[in-house]
């Protein structure tokens, strides 16, 4: 089995403190999903509450608290690391936003996914 690579965006895209927003396939369906850069390394994640299955941001790209150091639930609070996307505080219990894999190489950021 390999490894396959999408595109997203140029990484100048994903900037500190934003999120940029994208479509994956996941198990055969189109899923929202973000990308975040934290500490100067990009992450992505299912746009989807650990809580309730609702999306993250209140304003598109916007997925930090005030201090820009957790992820915030618009809805409810839930609060998650952003480098690991695990629950740190909120109606989350423990739970965990999905991860997705993605890869920075030549200034742009792809998804990659397992074909």
């Amino acid at each position: 089995m390999g490894k396959a690579k999408r595109l997203i965006c140029d990484s100048a895209q994903v900037q500190e403190g934003k999120g940029v927003r994208f479509n994956a396939e996941r198990h055969g369906e189109t899923q929202p999903a973000f990308l975040i850069r934290y500490d100067g390394v990009v992450y992505a994640y299912v746009n989807r509450c650990g809580h309730v299955s609702v999306e993250l941001d209140w304003v598109e790209g916007e997925f930090f608290d005030l201090t820009g150091l957790y992820l915030i639930c618009s809805t409810h609070g839930a609060t998650y690391r952003p480098e690991t996307g695990r629950c740190v505080r909120g109606p989350c219990n423990g739970r965990s936003l999905t991860p997705l894999s993605v890869e920075e190489d030549g200034g742009k950021v792809y998804l990659i996914s397992e074909q």
